[in-house]
């Protein structure tokens, strides 16, 4: 019983240093990644997502781990139409910060692209749990969801019947 106080005090003390380290701000990038990172953007912005997507994995092989680069990654993918792999991007920034509300939005969109509508409602109440209804990402995940996937492109094989070509040796 003596040593009640003391150890209520010792799990006070552990429990103010635990929440302090996280909420700590996020690394700033590195300025040879900042630049990678502009210029990724400025090709996105141009549509070549392609060289998007080269800029931001440069820019991620010289700061791993940044939860922004981990950001364009997917939105570059999810221009490019491989929802699968900006997924597997918005996972990877959410286990470096679980509450990130553009990840969760993110990946609610790419989930609704995907078709799994159920899992990006998951997303979106997340999200209200956050941030609020008023918040952009909660609002843009909203009109994906209310809007629904596109509809997939058939092929048929007509569309892709080759044409035979004849060149003299």
């Amino acid at each position: 019983m003596r040593y009640t106080p003391a150890a209520l005090a010792l799990a006070l003390l552990a429990a103010v240093t635990s929440s302090v380290g996280q909420g700590a701000p996020p690394a700033p990038l590195d300025p040879r990644s900042a630049a990678l990172v502009a210029q990724g953007r400025a090709a996105l912005v141009s549509g070549d997502a392609n060289g998007a997507i080269d800029a931001f994995e440069a820019a991620l092989a010289v700061q791993p781990g940044h939860v922004a680069i981990y950001l364009n990654l997917a939105e570059a993918t999810r221009q490019q139409g491989m929802q699968g792999k900006a997924l597997h991007y918005y996972r990877q920034a959410l286990t470096l910060e679980p509450d990130n509300q553009y990840a969760i939005a993110g990946e609610g969109l790419a989930l609704v692209e995907k078709g799994a509508v159920e899992k990006a409602r998951r997303n979106l109440s997340r999200l209200e749990q956050l941030c609020g209804k008023q918040c952009a990402p909660t609002e843009q995940l909203a009109a994906a969801i209310a809007k629904g996937p596109a509809a997939p492109q058939v092929v048929t094989a007509d569309q892709v019947k080759s044409q035979p070509v004849v060149t003299p040796n």
